[in-house]
């Protein structure tokens, strides 16, 4: 509903068509190959391949095509990890329609945009503090996988899983990793 809302606004504008439509980050690349789109507009909650995921496979095989992201989710550390895959833009979802057009626009003419709010909210926080390996395993975890489903998952042994919770549980400033997957949610930084 929210992606055909989105399509519909962009619509209105009279200098832009919506030439695509998914449903998926899977299916990303495949529709802006088909439809030679110059801009996808990109959740980072999709189903398959977020999409941050999605905005790294675009800037790396697609890059020509400029990435705006969009979403309810404005965490710095969400907005580093967008630039970092690729992103021109990175707006939340309770930005005016007006300046979703605007942005497409300025990316267009090659400029980066950033939610300013979002943006000082970065340069504040600064830089996530977890490692790749720290995050996935984090990631692995947070569902309450034990060490050895991590482990086996990650094909890692359960010490080593143990040594990154305990360096991410340390880094995150928390006493256990239930209380550091969810600071590291909050913070964007998985």
């Amino acid at each position: 509903m929210v992606r055909e809302a989105l399509a519909a606004l962009l619509g209105l504008e009279d200098d832009m068509a919506v030439v695509a439509q998914v449903a998926s980050g899977d299916d990303v690349l495949a529709a802006a190959r088909a439809d030679e789109v110059d801009v996808a507009l990109l959740d980072i909650e999709m189903p398959g391949l977020s999409g941050l995921d999605a905005a790294a496979v675009l800037h790396e095989r697609l890059p020509s095509v400029k990435v705006v992201v969009l979403t309810t989710f404005g965490r710095p550390g969400y907005l580093r990890r967008a630039m970092e895959s690729g992103a021109d833009a990175f707006l939340v979802k309770d930005a005016p329609a007006a300046q979703l057009a605007d942005a497409v626009r300025r990316v267009l003419r090659g400029e980066r945009v950033i939610d300013p709010t979002l943006a000082a909210a970065a340069l504040a926080d600064g830089a996530s503090p977890l490692t790749d390996r720290e995050r996935e395993v984090l990631r692995a975890a947070a569902d309450g996988a034990t060490n050895a489903e991590v482990a086996a998952a990650l094909h890692l042994s359960q010490g080593t899983v143990r040594n990154y919770l305990s360096t991410a549980i340390q880094k995150t400033g928390t006493r256990n990793r239930a209380e550091a997957v969810r600071t590291a949610r909050e913070k964007g930084w998985l």
